[in-house]
Parts: structure tokens; C-alpha cells; sequence
């Protein structure tokens, strides 16, 4: 699975999929953009989950350009990919549609990023990515 920002991903299942509220807007009356970067970090450790049973941290997530607004009443969509499992990390692409609700129901691409998640332990160090029960170890 490569995740496209041209054509909408119907075919796949959203790892996240959220109705955006008015508690979510900013001083012009969009959705603030710190809503949606919380939802991807959301979005990539559930996907991280998927190759690591036990806790995973953000470590970094790369750089991220809004291409369209986001509206009160759209269902923004946060689509997941496995892009790299490595001895301690896990980087995540996730892909942000939003479906105009107000606006016939059109799909538009908002954001994407890739986000590094590392496995620790209960200190907070790094250990290995290690498969738990009914995970997935390979990338996509």
C-alpha cells in the first residue's frame, strides 16, 4: 500500500476518523492546526501498534505543510503506513483526507507525515520492537 495524495483512499480503512467540532477552531474559525497534529500522533501509534505490543513514544514527527483548511462539521479521515521498522523505532507515514460535510461530501487532502515512534520500557528507554499477539511485523 503506497498512500497517494491525489486520489482520495476509499480502499483502505482509516486508522482514525473524526468529526471536527467547533471546541476545535482557532481565532480565524478553522480548525486549529494543533488538533490535527495530536489526532496524527494518535493515528501513527496505533499503527505502531500494530509491530509493538508494549509502549511507544513520539520521537519526531517530519516536516508537515497544511494544504487545505479543515472546516467545523468535516470527518477528516487519518489514513496509516508503515514505512520502516527498525531495532528500537517504527516511522509511520499517515495521510489526512477531510469529507466536506457542508460541501457535498468532496474528499481533500490536507496534510501527511511521517512520524518516528520508539519502543520503550517503563523508564522511557528504548528497547527492540518486539511482535505482540495478533500484531503484523512487517512495514504496509
Amino acid at each position: 500500500m503506497t498512500l497517494a495524495k491525489d486520489t482520495f483512499p476509499s480502499e483502505q480503512i482509516p486508522s482514525i476518523k473524526r468529526v471536527m467540532m467547533p471546541r476545535d477552531t482557532n481565532a480565524v474559525g478553522t480548525i486549529f492546526g494543533g488538533v490535527i497534529l495530536s489526532e496524527i500522533d494518535l493515528a501513527a501509534a496505533t499503527e505502531a501498534h500494530r509491530h509493538h505490543a508494549g509502549m511507544v513514544v513520539t520521537v519526531s514527527m517530519d516536516k508537515i505543510d497544511f494544504k487545505a483548511p479543515v472546516r467545523v462539521g468535516d470527518l477528516v479521515s487519518f489514513f496509516t503506513e508503515t514505512l520502516r521498522i527498525g531495532h528500537s523505532s517504527i516511522k509511520v507515514k499517515v495521510a489526512v483526507w477531510a469529507c466536506r460535510r457542508f460541501g457535498g461530501g468532496s474528499h481533500e487532502y490536507v496534510t501527511e507525515a511521517e512520524v518516528t515512534m520508539v519502543a520503550v520500557d517503563e523508564a522511557f528507554h528504548p528497547i527492540a520492537v518486539t511482535a505482540g499477539a495478533g500484531s503484523d511485523s512487517t512495514p504496509g
